[in-house]
């Protein structure tokens, strides 16, 4: 497991990734939900970290992000309390930029395509919502009431509303009934929509083309 986790560390990220999509809803809500919650983040930021080593990206810069960040997730689960949520959300959305480009870095550096570039298409989308997630839960917490929702439209919007949001601007889907409100909500929802396309359009366009250049120069050959 040790050893595939190197040879394919985009393929271990993104599935986690999607794990936690799942597992996010049952943490949600009393003490123990919210410890676990913590745990799997620093799992989380591990395996970002991890991804980041294995691209032509700086490592120190993921550790010097990811070490704060999770001590301070190992005392939002020691002590149940929430009060270094914006603090630690704001490392990990740093984090998460940052190995996002590291992942793009990693996917445009040659022109040769293995398997777990193409894992890194997905993980890089993922971490790019993650990383806008957090961007909400720290701005929420400096203008609270910045998102409304059509379920108690007028209280603090959670985590899976707000990577809700995150996920379905990213991917232009359109499908969130969580809404900003607030000026520069509004801006920074923009901003993440400009940044789905523009994935979309250079990054895996980029890559289906160079896929698809690969099999042929193979079938040339044969």
């Amino acid at each position: 497991m040790f050893s595939f986790a190197r040879r394919q560390p985009s393929a271990i990220l993104l599935g986690a990734q999607l794990a936690g999509v799942l597992l996010y809803p049952a943490m949600e809500g009393g003490d123990v939900g919210r410890s676990l919650f913590s745990v799997f983040g620093i799992a989380i930021l591990g395996l970002v970290v991890l991804a980041v080593r294995s691209s032509p990206a700086l490592t120190w810069v993921g550790i010097l992000l990811g070490a704060p960040a999770t001590v301070l997730l190992l005392i939002q689960a020691v002590t149940g309390d929430d009060a270094l949520l914006p603090y630690s959300s704001a490392l990990e959305a740093v984090l998460y930029f940052y190995a996002a480009y590291a992942l793009i870095a990693y996917m445009l550096a040659d022109h040769e395509i293995t398997r777990d570039e193409l894992y890194a298409v997905g993980a890089t989308f993922t971490l790019v919502a993650w990383a806008f997630a957090y961007s909400f839960t720290v701005y929420q917490a400096i203008e609270p009431h910045s998102f409304t929702a059509a379920v108690d439209p007028n209280g603090e919007r959670s985590w899976m509303e707000l990577l809700f949001l995150s996920f379905t601007n990213l991917s232009s889907t359109g499908l969130s009934d969580v809404v900003p409100i607030k000026p520069f909500s509004r801006s920074m929802v923009m901003i993440e929509q400009v940044a789905g396309v523009a994935y979309i359009a250079m990054v895996v366009s980029r890559l289906v083309g160079m896929l698809v250049i690969s099999r042929q120069g193979v079938e040339r050959r044969r």
